[in-house]
């Protein structure tokens, strides 16, 4: 019986004791956390992780586990074409196949010629970067597909793209990361940072101060509320994906699949990660209202596939009732992990999609379900930079779903810059000030 691992009851695997000073503090043991403190361990930095909960409890395992090139937003797609280099080169390292990764390819079905033409206007861009994409004609679509009930005009595909296990991947990570000298310490939120002459000193945890120069906040759907005490502002909301892994169906692609109307990913034990599309749940909060107007070309473009809550559950990062500042005890050990339930209608739309597109599906059932919060921007692309006008302190949040796949990417570029070394990467895209210094929202290239 396959059963989501990571509800509010999780067993504690990482209990390290943290020094009282060390040259990093990652506040969030998700991917991005992880992957930073690898290469930073690496660079000779001693390291320290924080978790509020457990490693991988929240987002990191909770999406869809696709390493995926394709459509990605083309500030992006460099990053994470290196991203799958790395992947490639953990699998290696680890072995034994912990990760579950595969080379399996991301086919992307297109219903229509005007889809076929979005598709072709993204490969052209994504060429010039080396990527290895390519269009699939009506006839190719049908070999690719054979069980397909639909007449597809074509499509996409990445056949380096890959897949691995997300909730199993990421502990093996921190596995890795614990053995080269990273302090990983579980059910330890970071309350506040520490300042001097305007830069961190150190950070205050639920169970002591660890003195340091440098911190990254990775805390995705909670960092706007974290650094939000310190009165820093940017535009970060979340939102809820429903996911499921079913029971075991005939082959029908065998890596990651999508057509508008559902997305899977073929398991390795024969069933699916299948989700929804488009569809997703929004629940208004307080900084929903405050960042109305940055996100309203996105509200524009989802509208139809969001569904709006009122009110989030009580102590969700932007609940109306969760406090914005505290002293003592914050709302990051209240909630230790953030464990939305599914939107079970939209899984059952998601499937029923499914078996009217691959009739050969209709005996699959739910084995299990679960939900994440997204973290996201008004561009759907993140945030990757020092905070302005606080020495020390970097900022990885915004990673719209897609922080698995590229997570490794970006972990080895702000181990660069925890290190005064060069991203190798045009980074402007993922500037702090984007939202803040009269630019325009670019909603960029990404299907």
């Amino acid at each position: 019986m396959t059963v989501f691992p990571f509800t509010e009851g999780a067993a504690l695997r990482f209990r390290d004791e943290f020094p009282s000073a060390c040259d990093l503090v990652i506040v969030g043991g998700g991917v991005i956390g992880v992957s930073t403190a690898i290469f930073a361990a690496r660079k000779g930095l001693k390291v320290v992780i924080c978790e509020k909960g457990v490693v991988a409890g929240e987002q990191s395992s909770r999406n869809w586990g696709w390493i995926r090139q394709q459509g990605r937003d083309l500030g992006e797609l460099p990053i994470v074409m290196e991203a799958n280099r790395h992947w490639r080169a953990f699998d290696q390292e680890i072995g034994g196949d912990r990760l579950g990764f595969r080379i399996t390819g991301i086919l992307k079905a297109a219903r229509t010629e005007a889809a076929m033409a979005r598709y072709e206007r993204w490969l052209a861009q994504a060429k010039l970067f080396g990527v290895d994409s390519r269009m699939v004609s009506k006839s190719e679509m049908q070999s690719l597909t054979p069980g397909a009930a639909v007449d597809y005009a074509g499509g996409l595909i990445t056949p380096s793209d890959g897949r691995a296990e997300p909730w199993v991947a990421v502990p093996v990570l921190a596995e890795l990361a614990r053995s080269l000298g990273v302090v990983i310490r579980e059910h330890c939120a970071v309350r506040a940072l520490d300042f001097s002459a305007g830069a961190v000193s150190g950070v205050e945890t639920e169970a002591g101060r660890i003195a340091t120069s440098q911190v990254l906040v990775a805390a995705g759907a909670w960092s706007r509320l974290f650094l939000g005490q310190h009165r820093v502002k940017f535009p970060q909301l979340s939102v809820l994906s429903s996911v499921a892994a079913t029971t075991p169906v005939p082959s029908l692609f065998p890596g990651g699949y999508s057509d508008g109307d559902y997305a899977f990913r073929t398991r390795a034990d024969g069933g699916l990660t299948l989700a929804p599309g488009s569809e997703h749940d929004f629940f208004i909060g307080p900084n929903a209202f405050a960042s109305f107007f940055p996100y309203l070309q996105t509200l524009k473009q989802d509208f139809k596939s969001t569904h709006f809550g009122l009110f989030a559950p009580k102590g969700f990062p932007d609940a109306w009732s969760t406090n914005r500042r505290w002293t003592g005890e914050s709302p990051f050990e209240r909630m230790r992990i953030l464990n939305p339930r599914p939107n079970l209608r939209t899984l059952e739309r998601a499937k029923e999609a499914l078996i009217r597109a691959f009739p050969a599906a209709r005996a699959l059932q739910f084995r299990t379900t679960w939900a994440g919060m997204i973290d996201t921007m008004p561009d759907v692309v993140p945030i990757v930079d020092h905070v302005p006008g606080i020495g020390g302190v970097m900022l990885a949040t915004g990673m719209a779903g897609h922080g698995f796949g590229i997570g490794p990417g970006f972990g080895r570029i702000l181990a660069d810059m925890a290190t005064g070394g060069a991203a190798g990467h045009d980074m402007s895209r993922f500037r702090f000030g984007r939202f803040s210094d009269g630019s325009k929202i670019d909603m960029g290239a990404a299907l």
